[in-house]
C-alpha cells in the first residue's frame, strides 16, 4: 500500500467517526458578527474575549508600527530580532503580571514547549492535568522527564504522585489557568501549597484567564492573589483576549535568563513583526483601563447561562467565556452546529481526540462585543434546534 492510500484510508476513518476537520474562509475582522465562506454569521466560535481584535488604537498602533519598522522583525530575537516594541512589550507584560521580568514567544505552543523542556528532563518529572492542552502535553512529553497525568483538578491524585516521586530530580506542575474545552479555572491556590510542600515548581498556562480574570485582567494568578513565588512560572498568550498574536511567560530574573540560554523554540524562532508587538501594547492599555469592557463580558456570561437554565439547557459549571454544552454523540454534535449554522449562528463542534471520547460538545466562546439580544438569539436557537434534534 502506498503513502498516498494509507493516509487515504486514515482519513476515510474519520469522516465516518464524524471528526473530519474543514477550514472555513475567513473575509472579514473579527466581531460579534463576522463574514465566513461569504455569509455573515453571529460569532460564538472566537477567542476574541474583549473585542480588542479590530479596536481602532490596536489597529493604528499596528500600522505606525510597520511605517517605523517594516513588515518583518528579520531574525530571532538573539541576532538582531528584538525591536524597541519587543523590549517595551516585554516590561510592560512583567509589571503587568506582577513579575520580574517577562519574555516573548512567538507562540503560545512555542512557549509551553520551550520552558518545559528548558526547565526538565531526564531524571526529572513532570506532573499535568488530564485536561491540559495538547502543548503542555506534548511539551511534557517532547521533555524527556517522566511524564505523570493527576486526574482533572485533583490535589489529592496529585499529592499522591508527588509523595512517590524522584526526590533527586525537578519536579514540575503543569496546569492550565483556565480549561480550554470545559472553561473551569484550576485550583491554583491548593496546587501552588502542594509544590510548596513537596518541592515542586508550579507552570501555569493562562491562555484564556489573562485579560478576562483578575481587578486590572492580568488572569487567575491575580483572581487568586498568587504572587512570584506561589506561581513561579506564569504563561500567557496574546491571540485571545488581546486580541493579537503570539505569547510570553512571565517570572523571576533568573527564569528569564534561563529561558533565552536554554529555551530552543526561543532561540532558534525569528521574533514575531514589531508592529504585533506595538499592537499589544496598545491593546494591554485596552485591558489595564478598560474595566468596563471586562466587566461587560462577565454581565454576558452571566446571561448566557441563565438563559440557557431558564430553556432547561445544561452547560458546564464555568464562570469563563468558554460555555460548553456536552452532548456526547460526534454525530449529534456535527448536526446541532450545522443546524444552528443554518440559522447563522456559529459554535464550536469539538470532538475527539480534542476531548476525550463521549464527550464531543458544542463550545461557545462569549466577547464582550456580543449584545444583550446576541445572547438571547443563541439561548434560544440552541433551545430550538436540541429539542428538534431529540425528536
Amino acid at each position: 500500500m502506498t503513502l498516498n492510500q494509507q493516509l487515504h484510508q486514515a482519513l476515510q476513518q474519520r469522516k465516518s467517526q464524524h471528526r473530519y476537520r474543514q477550514r472555513s474562509i475567513l473575509s472579514s475582522p473579527q466581531g460579534a458578527h463576522i463574514t465566513v465562506d461569504k455569509k455573515t454569521y453571529l460569532n460564538f466560535c472566537s477567542n476574541d474575549y474583549l473585542g480588542l481584535a479590530n479596536h481602532p488604537s490596536v489597529v493604528a498602533a499596528m500600522q505606525k508600527a510597520t511605517r517605523e519598522y517594516g513588515v518583518g522583525s528579520g531574525a530571532s530575537h538573539l541576532v538582531n530580532g528584538h525591536s524597541h516594541y519587543h523590549h517595551q512589550l516585554e516590561e510592560a507584560i512583567a509589571a503587568f503580571t506582577g513579575r520580574e521580568r517577562a519574555l516573548l514567544f512567538s507562540t503560545g505552543y512555542m512557549a509551553n514547549m520551550g520552558v518545559i523542556a528548558a526547565l526538565v528532563g531526564r531524571g526529572d518529572t513532570v506532573f499535568e492535568d488530564r485536561l491540559n492542552h495538547a502543548s503542555l502535553i506534548d511539551g511534557g512529553l517532547l521533555s524527556r522527564a517522566q511524564f505523570k497525568r493527576f486526574h482533572h483538578n485533583d490535589c489529592d491524585h496529585l499529592e499522591s504522585q508527588l509523595k512517590k516521586a524522584d526526590e533527586k530530580g525537578r519536579k514540575l506542575v503543569v496546569v492550565d489557568g483556565v480549561f480550554s474545552m470545559d472553561g473551569d479555572l484550576a485550583p491554583l491556590p491548593e496546587l501552588s501549597e502542594l509544590c510548596q510542600k513537596y518541592n515542586a515548581h508550579l507552570m501555569v498556562d493562562d491562555a484564556h484567564g489573562i485579560g478576562v480574570f483578575g481587578k486590572q485582567g492580568a488572569g487567575a494568578a491575580q483572581h487568586f492573589g498568587l504572587d512570584c513565588d506561589q506561581l513561579p512560572i506564569l504563561v500567557g498568550t496574546f491571540g485571545k483576549a488581546f486580541g493579537t498574536f503570539g505569547a510570553f511567560v512571565a517570572g523571576s530574573e533568573v527564569l528569564i535568563e534561563s529561558l533565552i540560554q536554554f529555551a530552543r523554540p526561543y532561540i532558534y524562532t525569528t521574533a514575531m513583526p514589531p508592529a504585533i508587538a506595538a499592537a499589544t501594547l496598545a491593546s494591554l492599555d485596552r485591558i489595564k483601563n478598560d474595566a468596563q469592557r471586562r466587566d461587560h463580558l462577565h454581565q454576558r456570561i452571566t446571561q448566557f447561562k441563565q438563559a440557557c437554565s431558564d430553556v432547561g439547557l445544561s452547560l458546564m459549571p464555568s464562570a469563563s467565556a468558554i460555555q460548553p454544552l456536552v452532548l456526547g454523540d460526534d454525530a449529534k454534535v456535527l448536526a446541532v452546529a450545522n443546524a444552528l449554522k443554518a440559522q447563522g449562528i456559529l459554535v464550536g463542534a469539538i470532538r475527539p481526540p480534542t476531548v476525550p471520547e463521549g464527550s464531543g460538545r458544542l463550545r461557545m466562546t462569549l466577547s464582550a462585543s456580543h449584545s444583550e439580544s446576541d445572547i438571547q438569539t443563541l439561548a434560544q436557537a440552541l433551545s430550538q434546534v436540541i429539542v428538534l434534534d431529540k425528536n
